[in-house]
């Protein structure tokens, strides 16, 4: 299908049309009444119902023409641009992925079909109430975290968890104001000018050369590589403003939405407002409002998850991908994609920038700025006073440590010391729950998800066991469900439950925190939670990966990694990378104020090339030397890998289904890729369907998605048999 630019279509004439249903093709219908713009949204017939549809182009009229249907009507948003259509192509053509389904990735916001309409929402007021009690001060105080933005009566009241009556209360007094507005209105305007922190003079060179690409209206990437704690977030407000100043909008990705409520308060410091969220803790209210105002311009900047990027921005400038080596900017659902990489390709379509930030970047990330394809920005120095930490290893092979405590002496001295000292230490696990396996003592049988081949993790606090794989969750049994015996289940290794326990025990004086992102209900609890911690609310955090990611502990003087070889373990091709990443950004949560920190790494290994690493600081010599191991290998960043994963209830049927295909591998033998497998997923059942995977490998150049999409057109896929293709795999279970 051929983009035919703002095209105008009469009444009556021909057109096509993608919906976002699972049909892969386009249909003609006839213009609406008024008629219509290519990428104008429709609302046309399909069957009995009516589905959300995009203009395309121009019909082609292979159907007959007395049983083409007119559409219904253009809905009153802003159109599609060719620019947008381009990249939903391109990013389906790139991850193998149906452009109905990338459709449906774009639309993802509830009642953009409904006609504009008012609401009653409400908002903080000016009067005071008569008592406050603790449901009243819940909405207020939700009110006040999102900066004055509408609720509808239902929302503030769940989002407070509290009943309608209360909000209705403090309508009565004029603590809160019941309003008649549009649903959809424009955020706030930002001021560029408005004005930041003073700068460092690294930070203010490195902030001209990212507002200098930024003007230069091209596009570009930019790694912007800065040690923990160096102000690359200030920096690249710079870049922001820049963009503002344009009059164009500005895109930042978060890897958590943990870190959204810190972020958004230093945007609304720096440029006086709130910008747009997009992420799942948003209303659905304000989902809608911020696609619609995305479209319309009225929304100048948006922070959100990675699947922000495809929102119909009208003119994108600046896109910023934050912590961009994070696990969590890879899609493992649905549409496969990684938003790093789909974040370059956007902004190569509308000539925007694009800035990566990371302490710790990705191989692909360095690689590119190392040969050139990328320019680079370094922050070499923490900000103020504060200095990088000391970083050292215990070796756990000298430690006399009793059977089930993880917590070395030299470690438990380092944190005695910071209690006496009146400062923070943080013990950092990889692992949540209490116990990673439940076994029996009987038997020796290990307790298993009903319904995938994964270990159930104890979640003590919550007095379960869970999956990690599909979520199921069952209470704690008193008995073995294998040989019934009572009595004899026992955990195995550590969690940080686990952990919090032993630290409770080892320092019974210590106010201990918890922070894994599974023990909040709430984005607004977690906020809470790490706000009382940065305000010296307790001295000792014990904590799993949430804690690497950009918080800032004032206090916090000591780190302790508990096992620093776990992500040593396995064939993950990413394992030093992943571990390197980690534990640098773990450390980097040590002294971030005018005291000096020091890192403790546990290891057993510590004449492991990676920890040696990790405890130099070398890190432009670590990723050199991955690179030289990568290069050998002919595997990412220099070499090509996909994944191909088949699903079914019936485990005989995939492997004979996946057989079939290694058999028939023409078209991957003649670009000369290998085919490896089928083998059983290494979780070879989730959600009760058996997995069987086959990883191909490919030079750097080959053409790899054609070669596929031909390897796979020659097979009629049974309908129990689920096939996805992952282009660019990063996990490989």
């Amino acid at each position: 299908m051929t983009l035919t630019g703002q095209s105008f279509f009469q009444e009556g004439q021909l057109i096509s049309v993608l919906t976002a249903e699972p049909i892969d093709r386009f249909l003609d219908y006839k213009a609406p009444e008024g008629g219509c713009f290519a990428g104008a949204y429709l609302e046309v017939p399909l069957g009995p119902r009516k589905v959300l549809g995009v203009v395309w182009g121009a019909g082609e009229g292979r159907f007959d023409p007395a049983k083409i249907r007119a559409a219904s009507r253009m809905m009153d948003v802003a159109p599609m641009r060719e620019e947008m259509r381009d990249f939903l192509i391109r990013a389906g053509q790139y991850t193998l992925t149906p452009l109905s389904q990338m459709l449906r990735l774009a639309t993802r916001a509830p009642g953009l079909m409904n006609p504009p309409s008012m609401r009653k929402i409400y908002r903080p007021g000016t009067g005071e109430a008569d008592r406050m009690t603790d449901a009243r001060r819940r909405v207020m105080q939700v009110l006040e975290d999102h900066g004055g933005a509408g609720f509808t009566l239902k929302e503030l009241a769940e989002a407070a968890d509290t009943g309608p009556t209360v909000v209705k209360g403090l309508v009565k007094q004029g603590v809160v104001q019941e309003i008649d507005a549009p649903r959809d209105v424009a955020f706030p305007p930002l001021d560029p000018d408005l004005g930041g922190i003073t700068l460092s003079p690294e930070q203010a060179e490195a902030s001209g050369a990212l507002c200098a690409a930024v003007d230069s209206g091209t596009y570009n990437t930019t790694l912007l590589k800065g040690v923990t704690g160096s102000g690359k977030t200030e920096t690249y407000m710079e870049a922001i403003a820049a963009c503002l100043r344009q009059g164009r909008q500005a895109l930042v990705l978060l890897p958590e939405i943990a870190l959204t409520a810190e972020f958004l308060t230093r945007v609304q410091a720096r440029f006086g407002a709130r910008p747009a969220e997009w992420h799942s803790g948003v209303t659905m209210t304000e989902r809608r409002r911020t696609w619609r105002m995305v479209g319309e311009g009225g929304a100048q900047l948006v922070v959100g998850a990675r699947s922000a990027l495809f929102l119909p921005f009208r003119d994108l400038g600046l896109i910023i991908v934050d912590e961009e080596h994070d696990g969590s900017y890879k899609q493992d659902e649905g549409v496969l994609y990684n938003a790093r990489d789909m974040a370059v390709l956007r902004a190569s379509l509308c000539s925007a920038s694009v800035i990566l930030a990371s302490a710790t970047p990705s191989l692909e990330t360095w690689s590119n700025a190392q040969s050139g394809k990328y320019n680079r920005v370094n922050l070499t120095a923490r900000f103020g006073a504060a200095e990088m930490p000391d970083m050292k290893a215990i070796d756990m092979r000298l430690e006399k440590l009793p059977a089930s405590r993880w917590i070395s002496p030299t470690l438990a001295s380092a944190v005695d010391r910071r209690l006496e000292a009146g400062e923070q230490s943080l013990l950092f696990i990889n692992r949540r729950g209490y116990a990673p396996t439940t076994v029996c003592r009987a038997c020796g049988q290990q307790i298993g998800c009903d319904f995938c081949d994964a270990r159930m993790v104890e979640h003590r606090f919550q007095k379960r066991l869970m999956c990690h794989q599909c979520g199921e969750s069952k209470p704690v049994p008193e008995a073995c469900p294998n040989c019934e015996v009572e009595g004899k289940l026992a955990p195995v290794g550590p969690g940080v439950e686990r952990l919090a326990e032993e630290v409770a025990e080892r320092f019974p004086d210590a106010r201990i925190a918890i922070l894994s992102s599974d023990l909040f209900g709430s984005a607004r609890a977690l906020k809470e939670r790490i706000e009382s911690i940065a305000a010296g609310e307790a001295d000792i955090i014990v904590g799993t990966q949430l804690v690497a990611k950009g918080h800032n502990f004032p206090l916090l003087t000591l780190v302790g990694v508990i096992d620093a070889d776990l992500g040593l373990q396995g064939s993950d091709l990413r394992a030093a990378e992943r571990t390197f990443q980690l534990m640098r950004q773990v450390a980097g949560r040590a002294g971030r104020s005018e005291r000096r920190g020091v890192a403790l790494l546990q290891t057993f290994q510590p004449d492991h090339p990676v920890i040696r690493s990790i405890l130099s600081g070398d890190e432009e010599g670590f990723w050199r030397a991955e690179c030289t191991e990568r290069q050998q290998a002919a595997v990412p960043p220099f070499g090509r890998l996909a994944g191909i994963i088949l699903s079914a209830e019936d485990a005989q049927q995939v492997f004979e289904f996946a057989g079939e295909m290694a058999r028939r591998d023409g078209p991957l033998q003649a670009i000369g890729a290998q085919l490896f497998g089928p083998a059983p997923a290494p979780i070879a059942r989730v959600r009760g369907r058996h997995r069987v995977r086959m990883l191909i490998k490919a030079d750097k150049t080959a053409p790899l998605q054609r070669a596929i999409s031909q390897w796979i057109a020659q097979f009629r896929v049974p309908n129990a048999v689920r096939l996805a293709v992952d282009i660019d795999p990063v996990n490989f279970f």
